[in-house]
């Protein structure tokens, strides 16, 4: 009932806005999105013109601490961090010292690609625009989840191992692997570890001043976030959830004040100090990161757009007959949105420490349909009914699955053939995964990933389902198993069950064989 008053609130409040919204109305609506969506915590940035008109946190870092979130609270901003990655290697262009169709292989000589054609031709723009050929998430269980045992250099050696979903350049597919070797060849060209080049050559010269390039780096400062994602029903706090390997592609973390003059930087075309007199990238490599590379299918929407592309670390669009820079970034608990409209002078940046996508979206959208001039639209509410008929999907997936094998466990009076199943399982690049017999069924364990361990169920015929202990997950998965001709298994595939499940657990591109 209480939900229901304030997200009527909510639309008269805003229904006739035309100008717009004054901090206080941000301040309105922010809360409305945080118990709307059930977000511990949100931070909240308007830039116009090149100041900070609005910079507030609100809610609480952490449910264990219930501190306030304010404008210098550290949030994970994940692939957010992408656009630092293209900013550097910009750099690099105007030092010299690379050029953007650059062989990946001239610098890193033994990156290898599913075929050696696409090796030989692959360049440092083709690490940013997510046209390889791979598809969506392409080996992100070598970082994701967390606490895995795979080096960089392993990461970078297995991609070879990836198999394409599409002809090279000519699909978009996003992808974080080969952000992680656009990072590398930043080191190797700079001379310096990713994380030191990005925090001394752009963090510190346009003035940040708690951002990091990794959370390693910032885990003492006691204004930071936890993560937060919902386990049976009920959000709670998790811990911080991303591999250092990644860091190119996702491992910055920042705040309000900090990522402010990033925007301004960027809406500056690179340039920054007192009267603009200092250049941290060339106008020629900042209108090459805002150009499209790689186009994507889609369009409409609530702005009526008409063309979606893919720069150099960023998403570009038309909204309402401006050109639109954005990016979105996604941890276990933790996502983020940065959105510019440059014609405006306009940067909105919002920050969460829950994993609700549609709470930063209403919360932009509204702040943007108040500068276009859009009225009687309650964003909050639109987007939370997508996420209700989405939840509602899922859970109808999954509760039917789980009803199905409770009633064969009960109607079934033979236990399945456990010996059958039960081995070391080997894919190119995952590594082993070993299934063994316990309690009279099957357990799951990866060696390279141990947070994905967990019990098996029996479901039809070949298949099993994978349920993992760790329930902040939410990524159980289908395991299907195949026989040789004595009926014995020997392989497996996966695929996640639930919809919902991030697309970084790409189960589908394991291929596994038994030893």
């Amino acid at each position: 009932m209480k939900k229901t008053f304030l997200i009527v609130f909510a639309f008269v409040l805003f229904k006739a806005q035309s100008q717009p919204l004054s901090s206080p109305q941000i301040d309105s609506l922010t809360e409305l999105v945080r118990k709307t969506f059930d977000v511990p915590g949100i931070a909240v940035a308007v830039v116009k013109d090149g100041k900070v008109i609005h910079a507030k946190g609100y809610g609480v870092r952490s449910l264990n601490n219930n501190l306030p979130v304010d404008e210098n609270t550290l949030f994970g901003i994940a692939s957010n961090s992408k656009a630092f990655t293209a900013a550097g290697l910009a750099m690099m262009v105007d030092a010299g010292k690379l050029n953007w169709d650059d062989k990946v292989i001239d610098y890193i000589p033994e990156f290898r690609m599913y075929d050696p054609y696409v090796t030989n031709a692959f360049t440092i723009r083709d690490l940013l625009t997510h046209r390889s050929g791979l598809g969506l998430g392409a080996g992100d269980l070598m970082f994701f989840p967390d606490g895995n045992k795979f080096t960089k250099h392993e990461i970078i050696n297995n991609i070879r191992y990836l198999k394409k979903v599409s002809e090279f350049r000519t699909k978009y597919d996003y992808d974080n692997n080969l952000y992680i070797v656009a990072g590398e060849v930043l080191a190797r060209v700079s001379g310096k570890t990713w994380e030191d080049f990005i925090e001394d050559s752009i963090m510190k010269p346009i003035g940040f001043i708690s951002s990091k390039a990794s959370w390693g780096r910032v885990k003492n400062n006691p204004n930071i976030i936890d993560a937060h994602v919902p386990i049976n029903g009920k959000v709670q706090a998790v811990p911080h959830d991303w591999s250092e390997n990644a860091n190119a592609a996702g491992g910055i973390m920042s705040n309000l004040t900090d990522l402010s003059k990033w925007t301004i930087l960027q809406m500056n075309n690179g340039k920054y100090g007192e009267g603009l007199t200092k250049k941290l990238f060339s106008e020629d490599v900042h209108e090459e990161m805002w150009s499209p590379q790689t186009i994507i299918q889609g369009g409409g929407g609530p702005y009526n757009t008409h063309f979606l592309a893919y720069g150099l670390g960023w998403f570009l669009s038309d909204v309402k007959g401006y050109k639109q820079v954005s990016h979105t970034g996604g941890l276990l608990g933790t996502v983020t949105q940065v959105t510019l409209i440059p014609e405006l002078k306009l940067g909105i940046i919002v920050l969460t420490n829950q994993q609700s996508g549609a709470a930063f979206t209403a919360i932009t959208n509204t702040i943007k349909d108040a500068y276009f001039g859009i009225t009687g639209k309650d964003r909050v509410k639109q987007y939370h009914d997508n996420v209700l008929k989405n939840e509602k999907e899922a859970k109808d997936i999954t509760d039917k699955l789980w009803k199905t094998i409770d009633s064969t466990q009960k109607a079934s009076k033979v236990k399945p053939n456990t010996a059958l199943f039960a081995g070391t399982y080997t894919d190119d690049w995952f590594g082993k995964v070993n299934i063994t017999e316990k309690d009279g069924g099957l357990w799951f364990a990866s060696e390279k990933s141990p947070r994905l361990s967990g019990p098996m169920f029996p479901y039809k015929g070949n298949t099993w389902i994978a349920k993992w202990t760790d329930r902040s997950l939410d990524a159980d998965a289908f395991v299907v198993f195949s026989l040789d001709a004595e009926g014995n298994a020997a392989g497996m595939k996966m695929n996640a069950i639930s919809p919902l499940t991030d697309f970084s657990f790409d189960f589908q591109d394991l291929d596994f064989k038994k030893k």
